[in-house]
């Protein structure tokens, strides 16, 4: 076991970083040379970054925890070789293969060669899994997890309804329901998005076209469950208004919240993503009759706190797992070199890629 300071490395690095600007302005993205780590700690792991998955910037959750930087590291969601441990680093030595997501507050890029991240953020990787899976997997199957383990876990014989299916998330969070042995119905929001569907394997998920706005998704989930209802929906975002009220092609392929409450079974769990849902009277007294219960899903909980930290690795070790015996397959974009991860980001901070984008080193 090596420790830090052994000797000196001078070596100029790139690392991508958001930069804030007025509000209502877009976001940019620049890179900023380095030219050396910051002081090291005694549970520091020195990682060469192999992959890094770009996911959004998400501003607000920043602002709500007084998280204020004029520079925000972008790419937190990382592959790599140990390089050197710390000196009170138990779990990891040099040449192990690693994976972490960055925690909220870090001040490391992942989007860069050498990188400092706790040894509490990490788990280890099984080599017959590519760097590019490995760190393109990580939030999708934590948030698969978070939401179908530990929210509203999952049993043999219940039906899952995984909206929006064919999107990074949904495809891991379909392929994990179904290994549980549930029941599992999905939405498409394109002819490619339904094929993709109906190409993924194991085969066995119904999935319904609602790209034409004809589709009745209640009257549909009912008919597939014999009238019963759902027991577990994981939305993509819902629509909280009438469809003349919310602009934008993406919210009008959105479900609307009254059509969740009627999809719902007796005792079901309503999982969303939606941050500012807004719940009437009727729609408690709806949820109220079914028993059923609705939970927000932020997967950033885990980092915001230690205090489930042994559940947290837990979780990523078993998604390395699943990855390692085919169970989980991600949906990725090729992967994209360096030099364009500026651009990119930039397609993921609109939330205009379809695909997991992973930078390859």
């Amino acid at each position: 076991m090596s420790q830090f300071g052994c000797c000196v490395f001078q070596v100029t690095m790139k690392a991508l970083y958001a930069q804030r600007n007025s509000p209502g302005e877009e976001m940019t993205f620049v890179f900023q040379e380095r030219e050396n780590l910051p002081p090291s700690r005694a549970h520091d792991v020195k990682v060469q970054v192999r992959a890094c998955a770009l996911s959004c910037v998400d501003t607000k959750l920043l602002a709500e925890i007084k998280l204020k930087k004029e520079l925000v590291p972008v790419g937190r969601e990382i592959s790599g070789v140990v390089l050197e441990v710390g000196s009170k680093v138990t779990f990891f030595q040099p040449d192990d293969e690693v994976v972490g997501i960055l925690p909220l507050d870090s001040e490391e890029s992942g989007v860069c060669e050498v990188i400092l991240v706790h040894e509490h953020y990490l788990a280890h990787k099984p080599q017959k899994v590519c760097w590019a899976e490995a760190a393109g997997t990580l939030r999708d199957g934590l948030r698969a997890y978070t939401a179908l383990h530990y929210l509203a876990p999952v049993s043999p014989g219940s039906s899952v309804l995984v909206l929006d299916g064919a999107s990074p998330f949904g495809t891991i969070a379909i392929q994990l329901a179904q290994h549980r042995g549930a029941k599992v119905i999905s939405t498409a929001h394109s002819l490619e998005d339904k094929q993709y569907l109906e190409r993924l394997r194991p085969a066995g998920a119904r999935v319904i076209d609602v790209s034409h706005g004809k589709i009745d998704l209640a009257e549909s989930c009912l008919e597939e469950t014999g009238g019963l209802g759902v027991d577990i929906v994981l939305d993509a975002g819902v629509r909280l208004y009438s469809a003349e009220d919310e602009a934008g092609s993406r919210c009008q392929l959105l479900p609307h919240k009254h059509d969740i409450i009627t999809l719902l079974g007796v005792g079901g769990r309503w999982i969303t993503t939606e941050r500012n849902l807004q719940l009437d009277p009727p729609d408690s007294h709806s949820l109220y009759l079914k028993g059923a219960t609705v939970s927000f899903l932020n997967e950033e909980v885990w980092n915001l706190s230690s205090v489930q930290q042994g559940k947290y690795l837990a979780i990523l070790e078993d998604i390395m797992d699943k990855l390692s015996n085919g169970i989980f397959r991600p949906q990725l974009d090729e992967a994209i070199p360096l030099y364009e991860a500026k651009v990119s980001m930039e397609i993921v901070q609109k939330n205009q890629a379809r695909k997991r984008q992973v930078i390859q080193f």
